[in-house]
C-alpha cells in the first residue's frame, strides 16, 4: 500500500484546514474567515484499503509580530523537514502574487515533490482560473484546482498526491484520524467560536486552558472547565459582554461542538482572565502548551 507524511502549508486563510477536514472526512482542525487561526501542527490522517496520507496542517505563512506567531512559524518551517510531499496552497481568487510564487520556490528547492493546490476556484470566474494555470505552467510544478467546499477535484488531488508517495506500512491504527487529544480538540472548539463570534485584535489574543475534563453523572456526561486567556482588562469585558451575555453565547456554541465531538452531553463552566502580553512571555507559552523557540 501507499502511505507518507503530506505538509499542507501556505500563507494565512489559504484553506489548509477547510482542506484537511474534507481530505480526512472528518472536522480535525478549527476553521474561521480569519487568518492565524491555525495555532499548531494538526495531524489530519486518510486511511484506505489501499493507502493511508498523514496531513500535516500548519499555521499559515506571514510575518511574525511576536513570540507566539514566531513560534508557530517554527512550527510550520519544522513540519517541512522529513516529509514524504508538500502541498503547497494559494488561494486562487486573490490572484498569484510575488509573495506566492517565492514561496513555491522555498519548498521545490527542497528537492521534496511539490504538489501546487490552488484553492476556493468555487468563488472565481473560470476565466481567471484558467489565466492562473496558464500563468503557473512555467513553474514546472504539478498543480491541482480545488475546491473544499464544494467538494471539487477532491478524488483527483489525492490520486495525484498518492503519486508523490512511497510504498509502505501503515503509519497509524485504523481508526485513528489525528494526533490531538479530546482536551485539545475541547479547547480548539471553544478558540473556534470565540474567532467566529468577535473581530478584530481580541481572537488572536486569546488562549484557551482546560482544566478539567472528567466523565460525571454515572459516566453518562463530561465536566468541562476551561479559562479564556486574554491580554487586556477591556478585552475581558467585551468578551463577557453585558451581564455575562456574550461569553454565555459563545459558551454555549462550543458546548453544542462538544457534545457533538463527545458524543456526550457536556456541563461546562468558563472563566474569562486577563495575562498581559501572554504571547510575549516564553513561560506562559509553554504553560499554555505551545512549544518554546
Amino acid at each position: 500500500m501507499k502511505s507518507g507524511f503530506v505538509a499542507v502549508v501556505g500563507r494565512a486563510n489559504a484553506g489548509k484546514s477547510t482542506l484537511v477536514n474534507v481530505l480526512v472526512g472528518e472536522k480535525v482542525a478549527i476553521v474561521s474567515p480569519k487568518p492565524q487561526t491555525t495555532r499548531d501542527r494538526i495531524l489530519g490522517v486518510l486511511t484506505t484499503k489501499d493507502y493511508q496520507i498523514a496531513f500535516i496542517d500548519t499555521p499559515g505563512i506571514y510575518r511574525a509580530d511576536n513570540l507566539l506567531n514566531s513560534v508557530m512559524q517554527k512550527t510550520t518551517a519544522d513540519s517541512c523537514v522529513d516529509v514524504d510531499a508538500i502541498m503547497f496552497l494559494m488561494d486562487a481568487h486573490e490572484g498569484i502574487s510575488d509573495t506566492d510564487r517565492a514561496l513555491l520556490k522555498k519548498y521545490t528547492a527542497l528537492k521534496i515533490p511539490v504538489v501546487l493546490v490552488l484553492t476556493k476556484i468555487d468563488i472565481m470566474p473560470e476565466s481567471l482560473l484558467i489565466a492562473e494555470l496558464k500563468e503557473l505552467a512555467e513553474e514546472n510544478v504539478e498543480v491541482v484546482p480545488v475546491s473544499a467546499r464544494k467538494n471539487r477535484n477532491i478524488k483527483e488531488l489525492i490520486k495525484v498526491v498518492l503519486d508523490k508517495l512511497p510504498d509502505g506500512e501503515k503509519l497509524f491504527e485504523q481508526d485513528i484520524v489525528s494526533d490531538r487529544s479530546e482536551k485539545f480538540m475541547l479547547a480548539e472548539i471553544m478558540r473556534e467560536k470565540i474567532l467566529l463570534k468577535f473581530e478584530k485584535e481580541i481572537p488572536h489574543g486569546i488562549a484557551v486552558i482546560i482544566n478539567k475534563f472528567a466523565l460525571m453523572d454515572g459516566g453518562n456526561m463530561y465536566e468541562v472547565n476551561l479559562d479564556v486567556i486574554c491580554e487586556k482588562p477591556n478585552h475581558k469585558a467585551i468578551l463577557i459582554g453585558k451581564g455575562g451575555k456574550a461569553i454565555k453565547e459563545v459558551s454555549s456554541f462550543a458546548r453544542t461542538d462538544m457534545e457533538k465531538f463527545l458524543g456526550k452531553k457536556v456541563f461546562l463552566t468558563t472563566y474569562v482572565k486577563v495575562k498581559e502580553e501572554w504571547r510575549n512571555s516564553t513561560q506562559l507559552l509553554k504553560q499554555y502548551g505551545y512549544e518554546e523557540l
